[in-house]
């Protein structure tokens, strides 16, 4: 009696084993989400200047993938496509947004409208998603640095304006200077020469 209840639990081992492994196999042919990773969380940037929004997700089937933009001016839909197949762009960002195939998108000439959030979203056609964001920072160019830049340019300006003049009115000074003491070294020479002749 004991050997057929051996025989008994090892087959059921068997059984047990070849389940399972149907069962991970069959799991793993259902695809198994979509995962997204964000490469710089943070992007400052100044006015006029090109940022990219740089993404990489990976899943088995076919994702769309979607841009929104959030900031005090409210939620604007920037892009959204299709692995492989459409691309629809908002027209508020026609001609300013180029879209990659890892999910990436670079906006162009960014103004200030333009800092706020930026959420990705990724959905795989069996319905799973994964979510990335990036926080992107837009500066004006400080016009305050600048103007002070052209102020002190020009009172350098000036200051070297007024120590040419000044060199100048010295040189002058000195060239009128020699002259007159060459002159009257002249008329003390003419003098003494008269004298002489007179004394002969």
């Amino acid at each position: 009696l004991m050997k057929p209840l051996q025989g008994c639990r090892g087959r059921g081992v068997v059984v047990g084993t070849v389940t399972l492994c149907l069962a991970a196999g069959w799991a793993l042919q259902i695809p198994g989400g979509v995962s997204l990773v964000v490469a710089q969380p943070n992007i400052n940037a100044t006015v006029a200047q090109n940022i990219l929004l740089s993404v990489e997700y990976s899943c088995r089937g076919v994702a769309t993938i979607e841009w929104k933009h959030v900031s005090s001016w409210g939620t604007t839909s920037i892009v959204e496509w299709r692995s492989g197949n459409y691309v629809n762009i908002s027209t508020v960002y026609k001609d300013r947004v180029t879209t990659f195939e890892n999910g990436s998108i670079q906006l162009q000439n960014v103004g200030v409208r333009d800092a706020g959030y930026y959420f990705v979203t990724v959905t795989e056609e069996h319905g799973t998603n994964a979510y990335g964001t990036i926080i992107v920072n837009v500066y004006e160019i400080i016009y305050e640095d600048l103007h002070f830049v052209a102020v002190l340019f020009a009172f350098l300006a000036a200051v070297s304006a007024i120590l040419i003049c000044f060199m100048w009115l010295c040189n002058k000074s000195l060239h009128l200077f020699q002259k007159k003491t060459t002159h009257k070294l002249t008329e003390s020479t003419t003098e003494e020469i008269e004298l002489e002749t007179i004394e002969c």
